[in-house]
């Protein structure tokens, strides 16, 4: 079994620059949703702000500017119970219900999508579909240490050529006997470069889509990381390749054949954004409207003026909007009721929120709107990866168009 520590750098928080700017945020909740919210999903909340701006905060531009992830934070992650907060305890998880998971990952984006990212492609895309869908030794095998951070992972369907139609994957396996042989190649994955395993989606011989736990270790395993990002510069994103890799086959998952595995994860996830875009959101207002009642142009605040007021407003309103459908969503997914399109739904519409109210608070901030002294345009341009990944915005408006018209427009 490979460790974590003999395949990636480890930073700690000394390596990156700390920044001088206070961490003011302050919550807002306009219609009084936390009465909607039970005790624990408070205290989970509250925990996962104060990590924020004690070990985020002052080293996320820094991280963002040099475009370096602080792996360090994974062993945060774990500590504060952001890997798999919605899974059973005993399979590495936080025994906690799909509205806690929802406003740690809220809390988490806040900080910044690539740390939101880190957090919920452990827990939604690997422990999740370890959970759900291997055998009992592979669970107990993996779950234990990825719920620790002990081991990070990542999720295999995107592929070079198979984005938003992964039904037409080329990644695929031979049977070998008592293993399978790995083929191919995938793109765009969150924490490959740094990961212990992934889970892997793969076509077999008869065109079967089958899941399973490959380790990085492994000959044949690589996974070269992408450079050049202008966006989600503190999350580190990479390519799967493998070359005749051997899987045994017991980290198949043995009951899963067609898509209807990778998109129950995928939908497991975009629960996740919806609730985490509201984070970017929430701190993009905040600091604008910290913004608004300080900077004086003409002799007064800028937030006397009737068009910053118009533009306070309707961010709030779309907040609060976004806040509400999210939390119908847990209701519905704590019952198991929550449908793929009805999630679909709030993932596209709380990440296209996000961005219009990050790019109506840096015409608040002004020129200092694109400065790192403020966390705008590092929001700004995350949430152009977070509108696209997971389904894309337009992907997202066919599914909810599917799902109202009984008529299938994709292709």
């Amino acid at each position: 079994m490979p460790t974590t520590t003999n395949l990636r750098e480890v930073t700690t928080k000394a390596d990156f620059h700390q920044s001088a700017r206070e961490d003011r945020f302050q919550y807002h909740d306009y219609l009084g949703v936390d009465d909607l919210l039970e005790d624990d999903h408070k205290m989970a909340r509250a925990a996962v702000r104060d990590w924020v701006k004690s070990e985020v905060s002052p080293i996320i531009e820094d991280a963002a500017m040099r475009g370096k992830c602080p792996t360090h934070l994974f062993k945060g992650l774990a500590e504060i119970g952001a890997f798999g907060p919605s899974l059973p305890v005993e399979y590495g998880g936080g025994g906690m219900d799909e509205i806690a998971y929802g406003v740690i990952m809220q809390e988490l984006e806040r900080g910044d999508s690539g740390i939101r990212s880190m957090a919920s492609v452990q827990g939604s895309l690997v422990m999740y579909p370890i959970y759900k869908y291997a055998s009992e030794a592979t669970k107990k095998k993996y779950l234990p240490k990825l719920g620790s951070g002990e081991f990070i992972g990542c999720f295999g369907l995107t592929e070079p050529d198979a984005g938003s139609n992964p039904g037409s994957m080329l990644t695929n396996v031979v049977d070998d006997g008592d293993a399978y042989i790995l083929n191919g190649a995938k793109m765009w994955i969150t924490n490959s470069p740094v990961a212990d395993l992934a889970v892997v989606w793969a076509k077999d011989e008869e065109g079967k889509v089958r899941g399973m736990v490959v380790e990085a270790g492994w000959k044949g395993f690589s996974a070269p990381e992408i450079h050049g990002k202008w966006s989600l510069r503190a999350s580190v994103t990479g390519e799967l390749v493998f070359e005749d890799v051997r899987v045994p086959k017991e980290n198949v998952f043995p009951d899963v054949n067609s898509l209807r595995g990778p998109l129950s994860c995928l939908s497991k996830a975009r629960y996740g954004i919806a609730w985490g875009a509201i984070g970017a959101a929430l701190d993009c207002y905040d600091s604008a409207l910290r913004y608004s009642q300080e900077r004086v142009q003409f002799d007064k605040p800028i937030g006397s003026f009737q068009l910053t007021q118009k533009k306070l407003a309707e961010m709030i309103t779309e907040i609060s909007k976004a806040q509400l459908l999210a939390w119908r969503l847990g209701t519905l997914a704590n019952r198991g009721e929550a449908t793929p399109a009805q999630i679909s739904m709030g993932k596209r519409n709380n990440v296209n929120m996000a961005l219009q109210v990050a790019r109506e608070a840096r015409q608040i901030h002004g020129g200092m709107g694109i400065t790192s002294e403020y966390p705008i345009m590092r929001h700004m341009a995350n949430l152009e990866s977070v509108v696209t990944y997971e389904g894309t915005h337009d992907i997202h408006l066919l599914i909810t168009g599917m799902d109202v018209t009984g008529f299938n427009a994709f292709g």
